[in-house]
């Protein structure tokens, strides 16, 4: 996958938007918080998974890896774009957006 790929993949999900966020760009819900982001200077993109979808996606392929640091320890995965095809990158994406829209939804509880 390449960078103008990824990108694209990532501003395809409603409400997504791209804000510099040092040396990548973040891909977030407006309004809610990051579910990914890229560096273009390694063609990697970090995406934030579930602890159990970080483990399955670093089982699938030597380029998938958690961050070696604390970030990983809450489930931000190194996806090494370059070297992925699609399926799997938007895989990775429908669960970071999904789960970013899930915990930051409208509490519809009524007093």
């Amino acid at each position: 996958m390449s960078i103008e790929e990824f990108k694209d993949l990532a501003l395809s999900f409603p409400g997504t938007i791209a804000r510099p966020h040092f040396d990548r760009i973040a891909f977030k819900v407006e309004g809610k918080r990051i579910y990914a982001t890229l560096r273009e200077e390694s063609e990697s993109a970090n995406i934030l998974l579930s602890l159990p979808e970080q483990e399955i996606f670093s089982a699938m392929n030597k380029a998938i890896y958690p961050i070696p640091n604390k970030w990983g320890t809450h489930g931000w995965c190194t996806f090494e774009i370059k070297n992925l095809d699609r399926g799997i990158i938007l895989e990775a994406l429908s669960s970071a957006y999904q789960n970013i829209l899930d915990k930051y939804k409208p509490d519809t509880k009524k007093s």
